[in-house]
């Protein structure tokens, strides 16, 4: 577009991924001038932290893990690395519903598989026929087919149907809220299947990961809870951090982006509320639904594909009670509910077990989940109808008795994009168009990740990507 002047660039999307993308353009290239294009009044999508009453809550994702050194790298540029919270060590669990009752994830077993022994044959999780298959996975000769499969396909194969539907899918599923006989292993859960073909078994990788990373590693059961962060604040803390850290006036908000095009070598884009402007590069940072209506002018074939993104939606009830009130001790970071209880909630976390300091002495906050990919009903139920359930779910798991002192119900529609098989071929398809197009990139969840240090990558990646483009 223009020579003499400062090469400008649009961010289109105030979400993790956008701030992250305005964030690294301004720190590869301060001469640069960004605007990023928020549809609402606040940034950071569905990351919001609420004080609520006494109680510090969160609205979606609560910690991100240091493993995938995107999130942890951003908060050393942005100075509150210290201000990281390490989970609490005495409670790094989770557990299973099992026959209405909770009952411990055998300790060394993540997610699809076991580091010990001793422990999953102790289980009461499991009979003794699905021990002993689950066991013989040492023996199940990998896959020599390429081919994308199935959570369900692939761990069944592995661990065995028992293993699947009583420790696999409920500990998958509390992560995606997805169908598991469409979730790609390969997009989404790409570590087992590459152990797998290293090692021929899920069982002799996890014992030789655990050789290297400790006891602590080894014990742990559903995650690895040890590599779990938080701000002090909350997520909102690492929100306001990078909004803090962009020059006044790069934030445009209630600026909903209602038209894109690219024309005479540039790219043009309007709101509801402004006339099209010109800009030498855009970074899509938006949900793939969203990016295909605007793609469409530019690129049919790019947005086809972005259209082909599914998404799942889910309602969290946020509830904040006194810790008599449960019959359980909620000694854990909570619980998963296997589909074939056939119950209404998918998990529920115990947010201020993990990090202290996020409710008052006596007290817990609790997190209920329901909807996800297998109950989209539940998604869009009424605010008495999501209490009652929440209210008999809590009470016949966990005894809950008495009214809740403080709640909240939060309603996420369309905010997780759903891998489904064949998502490695179509996001290379998709990326292969975009980088077709000059002055171009794409971000967020829909593509390489859903958690949060994932989303930070994309953004810092797509920015990363224009200015070589802008430089070339």
């Amino acid at each position: 577009m223009s020579t003499a002047t400062a090469k400008r660039v649009a961010v289109v999307g105030g979400g993790i991924s956008g701030l992250a993308a305005a964030h690294r353009l301004l720190k590869l290239d301060p001469s640069l001038e960004v605007t990023l294009y928020e549809a609402s009044d606040r940034l950071g999508g569905i990351l919001q932290t609420e004080q609520l009453g006494e109680f510090l809550i969160e609205k979606s994702a609560d910690n991100f893990v240091t493993n995938v050194p995107g999130a942890v790298e951003l908060c050393k540029e942005l100075g509150i690395e210290e201000e990281l919270l390490p989970t609490d060590a005495a409670r790094r669990r989770a557990m299973i519903v099992f026959r209405g009752r909770l009952h411990r994830v055998p300790e060394g077993f993540q997610l699809m598989s076991p580091s010990q022994m001793w422990p999953l044959l102790k289980s009461p999780l499991l009979s003794w026929s699905g021990k002993l298959r689950a066991m013989r996975e040492l023996w199940v000769p990998p896959r020599r087919d390429q081919a994308d499969e199935s959570l369900e396909s692939f761990a069944v194969r592995r661990v065995g149907q028992e293993a699947y539907e009583r420790l696999v899918q409920p500990l998958v599923s509390g992560i995606y809220t997805a169908d598991p006989r469409k979730l790609s292993m390969r997009a989404a859960m790409p570590r087992f299947v590459e152990q797998e073909a290293k090692y021929g078994s899920l069982i002799r990788a996890a014992r030789k990961a655990g050789g290297r990373e400790g006891s602590a590693q080894r014990e742990a059961s559903g995650a690895r809870y040890s590599l779990f962060v938080a701000p002090h604040g909350g997520m909102g803390r690492l929100v306001a951090a990078l909004a803090e850290a962009l020059p006044a006036g790069v934030v445009r908000y209630n600026a909903p982006v209602t038209k894109l095009d690219r024309r005479e070598s540039a790219w043009h884009i309007a709101t509801d509320r402004t006339a099209a402007e010109a800009y030498d590069a855009v970074v899509l940072a938006m949900a793939a639904p969203q990016a295909s209506r605007l793609l469409q002018p530019v690129d049919a074939a790019l947005a086809g594909d972005l259209g082909r993104i599914e998404y799942a939606g889910a309602t969290i009830v946020v509830g904040c009670y006194r810790l008599d009130q449960f019959r359980d001790p909620l000694d854990a970071f909570g619980f998963v509910v296997p589909e074939v209880e056939r119950r209404d909630i998918l998990a529920v976390s115990f947010s201020s077990r993990k990090f202290p300091g996020r409710a008052p002495e006596g007290t817990v906050i609790v997190r209920t989940f329901l909807g996800g990919a297998l109950r989209p009903d539940l998604v869009d139920a009424s605010e008495a109808d999501v209490r009652r359930i929440v209210a008999r779910e809590l009470g016949e798991i966990l005894g809950l008795h008495g009214e809740p002192l403080q709640e909240q119900i939060v309603r996420w529609h369309g905010a997780m994009p759903q891998y489904h098989l064949g998502h490695v071929e179509l996001v290379e398809r998709i990326e292969a168009r975009a980088a077709a197009l000059p002055g171009f990139a794409l971000a967020g969840n829909a593509y390489h990740g859903v958690g949060v240090p994932q989303c930070i990558t994309s953004g810092r990646a797509a920015a990363e990507r224009v200015i070589k483009q802008l430089a070339g």
